[in-house]
């Protein structure tokens, strides 16, 4: 699937942004949940992560748990609906192949949006030799440990 590992410093949220996103939209969540609910936000968590996996993301144009299983999510909702059904094999595997190079392709389309946006704002430095430039200088000299002598 051309998954990569990035690793990231602990008290640095932002080497790893799509963590720390997913993290504040579910803090959201919570905060609405304990303010609607008068603090049993632990009963409701199973169903905000529902609805969170069921909800829409435009990264990938579809909810995760389509991106996961390859077809929408049947809430209770839908239960009632009688269809066909199959027998997977082939067929599964074929779309599940064609869901990640989808998902793929709205990723990298998505990056690039990004990419975009971040670089209106990124000015290209060059440098030459002789040029005058701040140079800032952290005052931590090194580890220090407190207590007592």
């Amino acid at each position: 699937m051309g998954s990569r590992v990035n690793l990231s410093t602990s008290f640095h949220p932002q080497s790893d942004g799509q963590s720390e996103r997913t993290i504040q939209t579910l803090e959201d969540m919570l905060c609405a949940c304990v303010l609607d609910f008068s603090g049993h936000w632990d009963y409701k968590l199973p169903k905000m992560e529902f609805a969170y996996n069921n909800s829409f993301h435009g990264s990938i144009e579809m909810s995760p748990f389509e991106a996961l299983y390859g077809r929408r999510c049947r809430t209770p909702v839908c239960w009632n609906e009688v269809g066909d059904r199959k027998i997977y094999d082939y067929e599964l595997a074929e779309k599940s192949v064609e869901r990640i190079k989808l998902i793929q392709q709205h990723l990298r389309t998505a990056q690039d949006k990004q990419k975009k946006y971040t670089d209106r704002r990124r000015i290209e430095l060059s440098f030459e030799i002789g040029d005058k430039v701040f140079l800032w200088i952290s005052p931590w000299k090194g580890v220090l440990r407190f207590g007592k002598k």
